[in-house]
């Protein structure tokens, strides 16, 4: 039933959409875009260029003016768009000078949420998307494309981590990078893992409430990228849950699947698992075996004013430091 209310949304978005996919933004354009991306099921078919096509939506806005501005890519989580968050940051990046451009990853694919079930759209497909997203913005006539950086929450903070990863970047991006990464709450318990990291600043905003995807999760990853000689910093609040910049009150979601009882590395060079336990490598053909026995249900989910007041100006401060804000 939830596959063919998806499936209808799509068809909908498909049927209302006017504009047609754009190659380049030279135009100056703002406002919503259509563009072309891949659906990758894995890192595998992403780095080897095997997705099938796909055209996505974003929705660009642009700080008032005519000079050039920093911008940023700004993802969403598993829940989709959302006034509240994506957008409620959009407006808050124009505020600080910094254009937004808000990609969705679900309507396009005939998907509303993936809370529920991950593999609905695959990580890596946004991945895919984001880097398309960072191609298509560096045509902008008004951003520059050197100043162009991501932040993403939950499921999107995962595609900000991994977007600076090198393997992925290469196979996509050519010779494009994001300037800066601002994950918000990702899930850190199967980390991709690479040889080279692009080496951007990274600024990593958790809840130390959340019991999704758990901050000491992520402590780990982050030292694997400060290890990398990623510059790296991140900011644990107090007391904040999963979502904690969200304006809804926090409550329990007994049905969101997730992955902290996961304890796995998944590599790129070569595909493979490595299990935290015992260092078992995990061939590709059985990492989803081992993905299905390790996902769980139940999380807590809502906004803490307090943390949200401190994640906008530890973010204004890192933009300002990395790619010009104001």
């Amino acid at each position: 039933m939830l596959r063919m209310v998806g499936l209808l949304v799509g068809l909908l978005w498909a049927v209302g959409a006017q504009a047609q996919a754009v190659a380049d933004l030279r135009d100056g354009r703002e406002g919503e875009i259509r563009f072309a991306s891949s659906s990758p099921s894995g890192p595998t078919a992403l780095m080897g260029g095997t997705g099938p096509g796909v055209e996505i939506l974003g929705t660009l806005s642009l700080p008032p003016g005519t000079g050039r501005v920093p911008a940023m890519v700004v993802v969403h989580g598993s829940g989709g768009i959302s006034a509240g968050r994506e957008h409620a940051w959009a407006k808050r990046l124009l505020d600080m000078g910094v254009a937004a451009f808000v990609t969705d990853s679900f309507r396009p694919r005939g998907v509303s949420s993936t809370a529920r079930d991950q593999s609905r759209v695959p990580t890596m497909a946004m991945v895919a998307d984001a880097f398309a997203a960072l191609k298509l913005l560096a045509t902008h006539p008004r951003i520059d494309a050197g100043r162009i950086g991501i932040m993403g929450f939950s499921k999107g903070g995962q595609v900000s981590l991994y977007t600076a990863l090198e393997p992925l970047r290469r196979a996509v991006a050519g010779d494009r990078r994001f300037a800066t990464h601002v994950p918000l709450y990702p899930s850190c318990a199967l980390p991709y893992v690479a040889h080279e990291v692009t080496r951007a600043p990274m600024l990593v905003l958790m809840g130390g409430a959340d019991d999704y995807t758990p901050a000491a999760q992520c402590a780990r990853y982050i030292d694997w990228f400060r290890g990398k000689g990623a510059p790296i910093r991140s900011i644990v609040y107090p007391g904040a849950s999963h979502g904690f910049d969200s304006p809804a009150p926090v409550r329990r979601l007994d049905s969101v699947q997730a992955a902290r009882d996961c304890r796995m590395d998944i590599e790129l060079e070569p595909v493979q698992g490595r299990r935290w336990d015992d260092g078992a490598l995990v061939p590709p053909e059985r990492i989803g075996a081992y993905l299905r026995s390790c996902m769980t249900r139940g999380a807590h989910f809502g906004g803490n004013p307090a943390a949200l007041a401190r994640a906008v100006e530890d973010v204004r401060a890192h933009l300002a430091a990395t790619i010009g804000a104001h």
